[in-house]
């Protein structure tokens, strides 16, 4: 039988963007008909395989995207959020085949709902793209959002702080003003694809946050403590407010995580 190692190397390997969505959906699938051997033993890459467009750029260099008030504005918002969606994809599925057999089961099976989440919210965005007349490698894109899985790579508590506690968590705080922007200017379809994207990133950070503190709880680590510590050793950036208190709440990331280190 295959492993679920084996099937996540796969994955990360994969450089198109539409073959790396359905095999991560079809990692999923096969994961859920028991058809993947729960064993994490395969080698993950350092970096997985991207497409040769969308060229990308360090954040210095990255145009100006304005506030999406007009069609163009719009694209540019729209792509940037479809390669952020597109990178989550290897995210979550690295987390899996590179720490997936320190947990139980159930982990693998919130995070393989995750990677098939991302598939899907690319796939969506990729699509209204199209509808626009663009599509995901038009424009240029950031180069830095692989790094948090790179200064993670060593330990899976510090890659659930940073990555769904921190990272997934700003999504939060910045996706209703960008539904707003969108439905101020008409644009339903791109709003609605937002809306139902940031539901399921509260389910994402909820992931996050029960398996940090379940795996504090198997080293004997106090959790908020602990994610202070990685957050300030880990996270090159800062924690700016404003902050979406409900959405965090209801992910279980309380105030007491971030409030007190925010900048």
């Amino acid at each position: 039988m295959p492993t679920l190692g084996e099937a996540a190397r796969a994955v990360l390997l994969t450089p198109d963007p539409h073959d790396k969505r359905r095999a991560a959906r079809s990692m999923a699938r096969a994961w859920r008909q028991g058809r993947l051997a729960h064993r994490c033993d395969t080698a993950m890459p350092d970096e997985p395989a991207w497409p040769a467009a969308p060229e990308l750029l360090a954040p210095n260099r990255m145009p100006r995207r304005g506030k999406g008030g007009s069609e163009r504005g719009r694209i540019a918002l729209l792509h940037a959020l479809a390669h952020i969606e597109f990178v989550a994809i290897d995210l979550a599925v690295d987390l899996i085949g590179r720490f997936g057999g320190e947990f139980p089961r159930e982990f693998v099976d919130d995070w393989i709902g995750v990677a098939a989440d991302e598939a899907m919210h690319f796939a969506l965005l990729d699509r209204r793209l199209r509808q626009l007349g663009s599509h995901y490698g038009a424009l240029p894109a950031h180069a830095g959002l692989w790094e948090a899985a790179q200064v993670t790579a060593d330990d899976a508590l510090a890659r659930l702080a940073i990555v769904p506690m921190v990272l997934e968590a700003r999504g939060l705080d910045v996706t209703p003003a960008t539904i707003d922007r969108f439905q101020s200017v008409g644009d339903e379809t791109s709003a609605k694809i937002l809306s139902r994207i940031y539901n399921d990133e509260i389910r994402h950070v909820g992931a996050g946050t029960v398996w940090f503190g379940w795996l504090c709880d198997e080293r004997g680590f106090n959790a908020v403590e602990t994610w202070h510590a990685l957050v300030k050793s880990r996270f090159r950036g800062s924690l700016k407010p404003p902050f979406n208190d409900s959405a965090r709440h209801d992910a279980g990331l309380t105030q007491e995580f971030y409030a007190v280190i925010a900048s």
